[in-house]
C-alpha cells in the first residue's frame, strides 16, 4: 500500500464527469510481422497479461480516505480483471483516420471506474484507410489516470508493453503481484491524524531550501532580460472556457529532418521550440480566422520533468510547469520562433532558480483535508473560468522511442499522444516522437473547437510557414557571409626580388649538374 503525493491526489479531486483526468496513446500496429501475419484480440489478451509484472500500477486501485481528510492509497486489487480493462471495437467501412479520430475522441472522453485500477486499452479494428498505414491495421487507445503517472512513467508502461522485435520472447520482471485487503476505514482515519499534523512540519524543515531562492531569481532577472512585448497578463481566449463532456482530437506528423533544416537556420533552437512554434501559428491562424487574435502574446505552459535517476522507475507525477509566451502578436513564423527561443531559456533560468523540485515538494505541505476541499470547490464553484488563465494552452513534449517497436509481433507505425483537459484549458497540445518522426497531436473540447480539421489544417500551414522562413533565413545568411567575404581586402602578392630570383636561377643549375 502506497499513498499518492500531494500532486497526484490533485488528479484525483479534480475527477468529474466533465473533466476526466487521465492522458493517453493512440497507438497504430501493422499485424502483417506478427507470426502468421495476423494478431487476434485473444493473443492481445495474452500478450498483456505476460506483461502486467512490468508495472505494479496495472493492478492497484485507488482507495480514498473517508471525507477524503488525507490522500488516498494504491493497493494491490485482489479482484482484478484483465478483461475489463481490455476493449475490442471496429471502425465502421471505409475506416479513414476522420472516423478513427472521432471514435478516439468518443472514447477518450468517457471517465473511467474510480473503483477499478485506473487504465482501460482499446483495440480497435478496420483501419483500412488511413494514409501512411497498412490496410488492415489495428489501433489500441490507452488511457491511464494522471494521479498514477506523468508523461515520462507513462512512456516506461508503454515500453513495458512493447519488445524491439517481432519475436515475442518472453520477458522477466522484477515486481511480482501481491494482492491485498483493502485498508480498514477506521486504521485510516487514525493515520490521518497523524499525517495532517507531520505533513505541515515537514514543509516547514522544506522552507529552508527557499532562502536562496530571492538572489537567485534577482540574478535571472538581470541576466535574461524580458521583451516588453512578453509580459503583461495574459489574455483570455475562447479556449479559456467551461468545459462539456465532449472532446475532439487530431494531429500531425513532421520529418525530423524536417525540424533539423528548421534548427540549423535558426541557431541554438531545440526541437521543443520548432514545436512550439508550430503551435504557436497554429493558434494565431485559427484565431484570426474567427476575428479573436488578441494583441498581446498568447502564453503556454511547459511541464518540465524533475525525475532523478533514483526516480525513474517509480510512478506518479514528479513535474512542474514552466510558463512561455509564444509570440501570437508576431506576423512573420521566424520572428516567432526567434521570441520562442528567448521565453523558454528564459523561462528555463527562472524553472532552474526556483528550484523546481522543492517546490514541488512544498505542495505537499498543506494538511490533505484542505487541499481536497480546496481543490473541490474551485472545480465545481467555476472559479478557474471566472479567473484570468494561468496558461491559455498547455504543449507537453515526451520523446518516444527512434527504434521500431513491436506489440503482440504487430509493428508500431504510428504514435499519437493524447493530453488532459481542465476547467478553463480546453485545449492540450501532445508532442512526441517515434522512429524519425515528430508528432504533434491536441485535444479540444467539442464546444469550444467544432472544427478540429480546421485546426489541424493550421498546424500544416504553421509548419510550412516556419520551413519558409527557414529557407529565408539560410538564404539571408549566405548572403551576408558573401558579402562580408567580399569586403575582406585581399592579400598583396609577395614579391620576389631580382637577386632572390637569380639565386633560385643559380640554386637549380646547381641541382641538375
Amino acid at each position: 500500500m502506497k499513498q499518492l503525493s500531494a500532486l497526484d491526489a490533485m488528479f484525483a479531486y479534480t475527477e468529474t464527469a466533465n473533466t476526466p483526468m487521465h492522458i493517453g496513446q493512440l497507438l497504430i500496429y501493422d499485424p502483417s510481422t506478427a507470426p502468421g501475419g495476423k494478431v487476434g484480440f485473444k493473443d492481445i489478451l495474452r500478450y498483456i497479461e505476460g506483461r502486467l509484472d512490468g508495472a505494479r500500477i496495472f493492478r492497484q486501485k485507488l482507495v480514498r480516505v473517508p471525507l477524503d481528510l488525507d490522500h488516498p492509497y494504491w493497493v494491490d486489487d485482489a479482484n482484478f480483471d484483465l478483461e475489463f480493462h481490455v476493449r475490442h471495437i471496429a471502425l465502421p467501412k471505409p475506416g479513414d483516420w476522420r472516423q478513427l479520430c472521432i471514435q478516439a475522441a468518443r472514447i477518450y472522453a468517457r471517465p473511467m471506474d474510480m473503483n477499478k485500477p485506473l487504465w482501460e486499452y482499446t483495440v480497435i479494428e478496420g483501419l483500412d484507410n488511413v494514409e501512411g498505414v497498412p490496410k488492415g491495421s489495428f489501433a489500441v487507445l490507452h488511457k491511464m489516470h494522471h494521479a498514477a503517472i506523468d508523461g515520462q512513467s507513462g512512456l516506461q508502461m508503454t515500453l513495458a508493453l512493447h519488445d524491439l522485435d517481432a519475436e515475442m520472447k518472453p520477458r522477466t520482471f522484477d515486481m511480482q503481484f501481491q494482492p491485498e485487503k483493502d485498508p480498514n476505514p477506521v486504521a485510516l482515519l487514525a493515520k490521518a491524524q497523524f499525517n495532517n499534523i507531520a505533513n505541515p512540519v515537514r514543509g516547514l524543515q522544506n522552507l529552508q531550501k527557499l532562502i536562496p531562492m530571492p538572489k537567485r531569481l534577482f540574478d535571472v532577472q538581470r541576466e535574461f532580460r524580458q521583451r516588453d512585448d512578453a509580459k503583461g497578463s495574459i489574455p483570455k481566449t475562447r479556449f479559456n472556457k467551461k468545459l462539456s463532456p465532449h472532446r475532439v482530437f487530431d494531429g500531425r506528423e513532421f520529418a525530423l529532418s524536417d525540424i533539423k533544416k528548421i534548427r540549423e537556420a535558426f541557431p541554438g533552437a531545440t526541437v521543443n521550440d520548432v514545436m512550439i512554434a508550430v503551435v504557436s501559428g497554429s493558434m494565431r491562424g485559427y484565431l484570426a480566422a474567427k476575428d479573436d487574435l488578441p494583441e498581446k502574446t498568447l502564453k503556454i505552459g511547459a511541464p518540465v520533468s524533475v525525475r532523478t535517476d533514483d526516480d525513474k522507475d517509480s510512478a506518479g507525477n514528479q513535474v512542474t510547469m514552466m510558463q512561455v509566451g509564444v509570440g501570437t502578436h508576431l506576423a512573420d513564423a521566424g520572428d516567432r520562433l526567434k521570441f520562442i527561443m528567448e521565453e523558454t531559456r528564459r523561462s528555463k533560468a527562472m524553472t532552474q532558480a526556483l528550484g523546481a523540485k522543492t517546490l514541488m515538494e512544498l505542495s505537499g505541505a498543506m494538511p490533505a483535508g484542505l487541499t481536497a476541499a480546496g481543490t473541490k470547490m474551485m472545480v465545481r464553484a467555476g472559479l478557474v473560468e471566472r479567473l484570468n488563465p494561468a496558461v491559455n494552452t498547455v504543449v507537453t513534449n515526451v520523446p518516444g522511442p527512434m527504434v521500431p517497436m513491436y506489440f503482440a509481433g504487430a509493428e508500431l507505425v504510428k504514435s499519437f499522444g493524447m493530453g488532459i483537459l481542465a476547467e478553463g484549458q480546453g485545449l492540450f497540445h501532445v508532442v512526441t516522437s517515434y522512429n524519425g518522426n515528430v508528432i504533434l497531436t491536441f485535444l479540444a473540447d467539442r464546444n469550444i473547437m467544432p472544427d478540429p480539421e480546421f485546426y489541424a489544417t493550421c498546424i500544416s500551414d504553421s509548419f510550412a510557414d516556419l520551413m519558409k522562413a527557414a529557407a529565408k533565413q539560410a538564404a539571408s545568411d549566405a548572403k551576408k557571409a558573401k558579402a562580408k567575404k567580399s569586403k575582406q581586402p585581399k592579400k598583396p602578392k609577395k614579391r620576389v626580388s631580382s637577386s632572390a630570383a637569380t639565386a633560385g636561377r643559380g640554386r637549380t643549375k646547381t641541382t641538375a649538374k
